[in-house]
């Protein structure tokens, strides 16, 4: 599908889009490949990886920004949405520019790809999106359901629209264990809660979930892949063995556990092998046989969070997987 395809990704300089980016020009061959961000510094450190293929482009533009994704997005035909602003407490401090982003953003790309005629649309969200108690999962929530619903919105158009949602990306920037491993030394890891399990996901699965759904997509899925939990706890205990572990209390907005698919959401959620399918109930869309193939659908009440998880990795694979993580 990638090949021989002109493939944009806003938000392309962060951990997620330095993946995609290897990925895409290691495994396709796209006609071209654009990366969108706002950050030049960012995007001119990304360039020297890739000195000599000319299927790479960079754009330097910001979401917020409808007449610059216009631009951007002349005759591409598929998009990955990226861009967010996502660290909690700066989203609590400066909520306007998170809704800015967020949201505004989010409908700028839609309007923008349904007008350039973008065959298919992928937009990244989150564990907090799943009845958020944050402004940045508040404002993912909103997201989701505007590129969900504007399956409808694109009409004649026939731009098609998915979200993936998952949770933590080992190795990202901002994540816990980059920030473990970065304090360690010190001799004491602070962890907000003793009893917090995380949803953890590599930035390869993170790749291969959007390529999945790029492929499955009929249209307003929110797809939710199987992953692993584990305490914090553990985690600590295997990046700094000889460390103290300090409960330092829970920040505003942080959850006890994480929640990929709520309670609310069972209704029309269907089940697969590897994969849970939010669908959409505007339209029928989660009766939809394209959209229900071959899944199960989960029983009423059903919820999908980090404690109550079927998958957990045990401290052996733990470690063993800490060793492959990458770094973005």
């Amino acid at each position: 599908m990638f090949d021989n395809s002109n493939i944009l990704i806003t938000g392309g300089t962060g951990s997620f889009g330095k993946k995609f980016v290897e990925t895409l020009l290691t495994n396709y061959n796209p006609k071209k490949l654009i990366v969108f961000s706002r950050d030049e510094i960012k995007q001119w450190e990304m360039a020297k990886s890739y000195p000599e293929d000319n299927r790479l482009r960079f754009f330097i533009g910001d979401v917020r920004d409808k007449d610059r994704l216009y631009r951007a997005l002349a005759g591409v035909d598929y998009v990955v949405h990226a861009a967010a602003t996502k660290i909690v407490p700066i989203a609590e401090y400066d909520p306007f520019e998170c809704v800015k982003t967020n949201v505004l953003g989010a409908m700028n790309v839609i309007d923008a790809t349904i007008d350039q005629k973008v065959k298919k649309v992928v937009a990244l969200s989150t564990d907090k999106a799943s009845s958020p108690i944050n402004l940045y999962g508040a404002t993912k929530l909103a997201s989701d359901k505007l590129f969900t619903a504007s399956n409808s919105y694109s009409g004649e158009h026939g731009t098609r629209f998915s979200v993936v949602r998952y949770g933590n990306v080992a190795g990202s920037r901002g994540s816990v264990i980059p920030f473990f491993k970065e304090i360690r030394d010190q001799g004491t890891l602070p962890i907000t809660d003793l009893r917090m399990t995380r949803f953890l996901i590599t930035l390869t699965e993170a790749v291969k979930t959007v390529e999945y759904a790029f492929k499955e997509m009929v249209g307003s899925e929110i797809f939710v892949k199987k992953i692993p939990s584990v305490k914090i706890t553990d985690l600590a205990k295997i990046i700094g063995p000889n460390c103290e572990i300090k409960e330092v209390g829970m920040r505003p907005g942080e959850k006890l556990h994480e929640q990929l698919i709520s309670s609310d959401e069972s209704s029309h959620t269907y089940e697969f092998e590897n994969y849970f399918k939010i669908l959409s109930p505007l339209n029928r869309w989660d009766s939809c046989s394209k959209r229900t193939k071959g899944g199960k659908k989960v029983n009423e009440g059903f919820v999908y969070t980090s404690d109550k998880n079927a998958l957990w990795l045990t401290n052996e694979d733990l470690k063993n997987w800490l060793d492959q993580i990458e770094y973005k």
